[in-house]
């Protein structure tokens, strides 16, 4: 079964095609892709992981053509970006 595993961080974006045997899960195919090593701030206990945008549990079973990724956390809060983006030029209309 074919998946790719996807990752990004502030600076690169990684995305692989990976062939896994029928039956393995999302744990399976992120320890596969080698990404953990290769960034060592993805942590499986604290970041969050989905399918196609859709979060996810890391014991949920692929299907071919699935692309799983890995989300890093908010560091800012939307809201808070938004209002300060909005204040900062009070004469900008």
């Amino acid at each position: 079964m074919h998946v790719g595993v996807a990752y990004a961080d502030k600076f690169k974006q990684t995305w692989l095609k990976l062939d896994m045997p029928e039956g393995s899960n999302l744990r399976d195919a992120i320890e596969r892709s080698g990404l953990l090593g290769q960034f060592p701030e993805i942590d499986l206990d604290v970041n969050k992981v989905g399918i196609f945008g859709k979060l996810t549990k890391l014991d949920a079973k692929l299907k071919d053509g699935d692309r799983v990724e890995i989300y890093r956390p908010i560091t800012a809060d939307p809201e808070t970006v938004e209002r300060r983006d909005r204040n900062e030029d009070p004469d900008e209309d």
